[in-house]
């Protein structure tokens, strides 16, 4: 199935080759992946992934095991943020 997959800041290396642009790519994931499957696979860190969400909304840690996307989903992952 085919989901997109954005990766903000630091994360966007883990993109594939076939990114759309500097951070999002359309994915082919098997049916019932889950989140932590597909950060699996592009190897994404998981202590790197602080803010995980799907179509918008925010998946906390520790359902990132069981929260299985759907075809046309939009992953998006933002690393942790510094500053002041």
């Amino acid at each position: 199935m085919q989901v997109t997959l954005k990766l903000f800041a630091s994360l966007n290396r883990y993109l594939p080759a076939n990114k759309i642009n500097t951070i999002e790519a359309i994915i082919q994931v098997p049916d019932g992946a889950t989140v932590s499957q597909v950060m699996d696979i592009h190897q994404i860190p998981h202590p790197q992934a602080h803010l995980v969400m799907i179509n918008g909304k925010y998946i906390p840690p520790q359902d990132r095991l069981n929260s299985v996307l759907k075809e046309n989903d939009a992953l998006a992952i933002c690393p942790p943020v510094a500053g002041g």
